[in-house]
């Protein structure tokens, strides 16, 4: 008997029951989607009594200890707001979900991670210079990315890997951008974050969207609308990328922030983007409304 090979073969059986436990307990049934930006996706609109009704099939992963909430991090939770951080408002991602689930097959269930810091510019998303930007941040925004130990990219991809032993990634949501205003390489850093996300999450770009919605409409006045013209071109860089459009999407008084209603629509038009992404139908690059 030769000890050393029997004890190869009876690891590799091991590994190889581990790799089919691990796809087993994987419930292709239950669609996850990762989400992160600045202030629009953080959420900055009241919670009102209507948002905090919610079917059971739509699940948050909590990102960050929340004891007010009752949340602890990495643990699936029923998706009442807020989705972000613990003290956080209202973001298009409640309405995103609930248009999914209101429209998905009853045993398919939604699930999303939000890891968004209000202020902030995509360089924070940058896996491999996050730290130079963070150096020269404000305190007030490093006090934020605090609450992700430092280094909020690294949180979404912990948080992502947690939430793909139990079911499938679908799709990826951002809203970023009016820190950004103006900047002609806000794509290409765009497409440098959702190749990291990819790679480190083991994902195929053809089957993972990226959908990424404009900042605040000219028609409400948006202070940074200017950015929509520069966000409109994402899909030039990254192919499988689908632009949200926020025409008509109420704002309030400082035209940067939706309110309630906006964010309500603004989510709704996620929704019916990759609803139509889930069905396999052609799709143009925005939704219209």
């Amino acid at each position: 008997m030769n000890f050393k090979k029997d004890l190869v073969k009876l690891l590799a059986c091991l590994g190889l029951l581990l790799v089919d436990f691990q796809a087993f307990s994987q419930d292709p049934k239950f669609y996850i989607f990762l989400a992160f930006g600045q202030s629009n996706m953080e959420g900055a609109a009241k919670i009102e009594a209507q948002d905090t009704i919610v079917n059971p099939r739509f699940q948050v992963l909590e990102a960050i200890d929340c004891t007010n909430l009752g949340r602890t991090k990495g643990n699936w939770y029923t998706a009442v707001p807020p989705l972000t951080r613990c003290k956080t408002g209202l973001s298009p991602l409640d309405y995103f979900g609930r248009t999914l689930v209101e429209n998905l097959p009853k045993d398919v269930r939604v699930g999303v991670i939000n890891v968004a810091v209000g202020g902030c510019k995509i360089e924070l998303f940058d896996r491999d210079n996050y730290e130079s930007y963070v150096t020269s941040a404000p305190d007030w925004l490093k006090n934020m990315v605090k609450e992700y130990d430092g280094n909020p990219y690294g949180r979404l991809v912990e948080m992502a890997k947690i939430a793909a032993q139990k079911g499938v990634i679908k799709g990826i949501l951002m809203h970023q951008g009016e820190s950004n205003t103006n900047d002609e390489q806000w794509p290409s850093k765009v497409k440098t974050v959702y190749d990291n996300l990819l790679s480190d999450l083991n994902l195929k770009a053809n089957s993972v969207p990226l959908l990424a919605g404009e900042v605040v409409h000219a028609d409400q006045g948006g202070i940074c609308a200017s950015m929509n013209k520069i966000i409109g071109t994402l899909p030039q860089t990254i192919p499988n990328s689908y632009v949200i459009p926020s025409s008509g999407c109420e704002d309030g008084p400082d035209n940067l922030h939706f309110t309630a209603a906006g964010y309500r629509e603004l989510g709704k038009r996620y929704g019916m983007q990759m609803l139509s992404l889930l069905k396999s139908k052609p799709t143009t690059k925005a939704v219209k409304k």
